[in-house]
């Protein structure tokens, strides 16, 4: 085949002279050490670009929700608190047998015990909701969690405890919340500025209110679908935890547990005479306490202890 016949093997390149009606190929340019590299460079920038997008698109849909998100989280957060004050209401006569005669409560201690837990879990309820010395609300909450469980012997049951953390964790995001307004709360604690008390909150906050999560991946029996929910859920709570975007992390948590509620606590579709139907009402409540105290997450942000903040000083 004479030279006129062969193809050269880059067109666009100047072509090579050649000798004797010979042929000489294009020269190999050498590859650089950081091709490779760069590729992965490429594929970590598209993939940025991409959760960019995805993050305006939410951003964009949920702007118009955004006014009453404040609000509906704080009422979730204690809702449970008000069923279970109805509760005790409407149950009088039975918690009253349950103390005297499994507790081993005196009669009229039992009588003050409840009347206690009652009027604390209303007042300091409303006073979540409405912004009212919010601080000692949160406090008054917190104080009934703990009486309840030594009073109803339920504070080493697992499944209480892990969800009564986050039910907590849910609290401190309030109280976080409302030091950002109050100047006056801690204040003959002086080692704390007003922003490192609320950082601290947020983080304990954060944290313990996955719980509720990490109880539910080791609890129940195990199936296909239950395992690909708990590997998502448990990755989502990890991001929730070190604060990294943390926001879209509760929002999805915020959407999972949602559903899980409907669906595995549905006491409605109980009868009123079972007995199963109580719990299941509780576990329904308290599980929506815990999406208001993720709300509240997605609303405040994950503070100044999370790898969300760092990014933005770096």
């Amino acid at each position: 085949m004479s030279a006129q016949q062969r193809i050269h093997l880059n067109p666009n390149a100047p072509r090579a002279p050649m000798m004797g009606g010979g042929y000489t190929p294009d020269p190999v340019r050498p590859r650089s050490p950081n091709q490779g590299i760069n590729g992965g460079d490429d594929v970590l920038g598209q993939i940025k670009a991409y959760t960019s997008k995805v993050e305006d698109m939410i951003e964009a849909y949920t702007q118009p929700l955004r006014p009453y998100v404040p609000a509906t989280a704080r009422f979730l957060i204690v809702v449970t608190f008000l069923e279970d004050a109805l509760r005790i209401l409407t149950q009088w006569g039975d918690q009253l047998w349950y103390l005297q005669k499994h507790r081993h409560f005196p009669w009229g201690i039992s009588h003050l015990f409840l009347l206690i837990n009652v009027v604390t879990m209303v007042a300091c309820s409303f006073g979540v909701i409405a912004k009212r010395y919010p601080e000692y609300s949160v406090f008054g909450l917190l104080g009934v969690v703990v009486a309840q469980g030594l009073g109803y012997g339920l504070l080493f049951d697992l499944s209480f405890f892990l969800r009564n953390l986050s039910v907590v964790g849910g609290l401190l995001m309030v109280l976080s919340d409302s030091l950002q307004k109050n100047k006056k709360l801690f204040a003959g604690l002086p080692s704390l500025s007003e922003t490192d008390r609320r950082k601290y909150f947020q983080l304990a906050g954060r944290i313990l209110l996955i719980f509720l999560f990490i109880g539910f991946v080791f609890q129940g029996s195990w199936s296909f679908a239950r395992v690909l929910v708990s590997i998502v859920g448990l990755g989502a709570c990890i991001m929730v935890a070190v604060g990294f975007k943390a926001k879209y992390s509760a929002s999805f948590l915020v959407l999972l547990l949602s559903i899980f509620n409907v669906f595995i606590n549905n006491w409605w579709s109980v009868h009123t005479a079972h007995p199963q139907r109580d719990f299941l009402k509780y576990d329904f409540f308290q599980t929506l306490s815990i999406v208001g105290g993720l709300l509240l997450l997605v609303n405040i942000g994950p503070g100044g202890i999370s790898m969300d903040e760092k990014k933005k000083v770096y």
